[in-house]
């Protein structure tokens, strides 16, 4: 954590409401997004992210700053995350109108209309694979390689070993290879590929 924040955490661990508000504003953002890869929809994101910092608030007394600070709030989205995904029926895939592209897919389509539609459709896609993977997959995948955590704080995130966060990355990598093979050139995963899909 920075050490800008730590003032503002050690006065939101007594209770001060104004010093938890800052922690929200400097960390919406990321949560939400993170909130969104996991879930696929901006209303059921919103709710995690809700859901996450109304944990947070009540448990922020208990954040003992052993790990960074944003580790220890990642975990409560991931797990908020989980248990909304729990029990929902898969979506399926996105329809186009309600993709929105990220500024660099934007910035890559520039003008053209065409491009745009081959890269909202690709975002579908991607987006309808991660549906389809289980839970603890998809999570490890938002983390390693949406979210650019590094393997040993994935594992603390998840509270799974790094070996099984390996092992997780492997195993949604070849399932991720099947599903988008047309945007892969149907190429099969290999141990180079280790930090990406």
């Amino acid at each position: 954590m920075g050490d800008d924040l730590r003032p503002i955490l050690a006065r939101a661990r007594t209770g001060d409401l104004d010093a938890f508000g800052q922690l929200v504003r400097s960390h919406q953002r990321r949560v939400y997004i993170t909130a969104y890869r996991m879930m696929g929809n901006h209303d059921e994101a919103n709710d995690v992210v809700q859901d996450s910092f109304l944990r947070a608030l009540k448990g922020i007394d208990g954040f003992d700053a052993r790990s960074e600070f944003f580790t220890w709030l990642y975990r409560i989205v991931i797990n908020v995350a989980l248990n909304h995904l729990r029990g929902q029926r898969r979506r399926g895939s996105v329809p186009l109108d309600q993709v929105v592209l990220s500024d660099a897919l934007q910035q890559e389509a520039g003008a053209d209309p065409r491009r745009a539609l081959e890269l909202k459709r690709m975002t579908a896609d991607v987006a309808a694979a991660l549906d389809e993977l289980p839970d603890t997959l998809r999570a490890t995948v938002v983390l390693v390689v949406l979210e650019g955590v590094a393997y040993r704080e994935a594992a603390q995130i998840l509270e799974c070993s790094e070996g099984t966060v390996a092992w997780r990355m492997h195993e949604a990598r070849q399932r991720l290879h099947v599903r988008l093979g047309q945007y892969l050139g149907g190429r099969r995963s290999t141990a180079s590929e280790d930090n990406g899909l």
